[in-house]
């Protein structure tokens, strides 16, 4: 193997780790307590009502004291018996405890929040989830 081969599969190799390690980073999920929200709009085709939507929300989540993993998402159109598409965004949060989700509950960008958007659904649906690593430790 040439000299510069060698150097470009050790560059990759390297780069390929720094990568994996950043992404591992990114990825790191507070498993103690979970909200995850689904929401179905009024006017789910509405780009408007969408804009709106996703400003209010991300504006929400930046200034946010208490969630810690943040995730907005749509359906992924996976057509499965189990699977539900019909909502028309997704919200997951995770939080260190149910103690700091009850604080979020009740925080000024929160309140906002669902102030400027909660004309834009008709139906909102919770799934709280605590770890059962945290069970068993009570």
């Amino acid at each position: 193997m040439s000299k510069i081969l060698k150097t470009l599969v050790i560059a990759t190799v390297v780069l390929g780790a720094n990568n994996l390690s950043a992404q591992e980073e990114k990825m790191e999920f507070d498993s103690n307590f979970t909200h995850v929200v689904y929401f179905w709009f009024h006017n789910p085709d509405s780009a408007e009502d969408r804009q709106a939507f996703e400003t209010s929300l991300k504006k929400f989540m930046k200034n946010s004291e208490y969630a810690q993993t943040k995730f907005i998402g749509v359906p992924a159109g996976t057509p499965r018996d189990v699977v539900d598409n019909s909502y028309t965004y997704s919200l997951i949060l995770s939080f260190p405890s149910k103690e700091i989700q009850n604080k979020y509950q009740t925080e000024p960008a929160h309140k906002m929040f669902i102030e400027e958007s909660s004309h834009l659904w008709k139906k909102v649906q919770v799934y709280d989830s605590v770890g059962i690593d945290k069970l068993a430790e009570k």
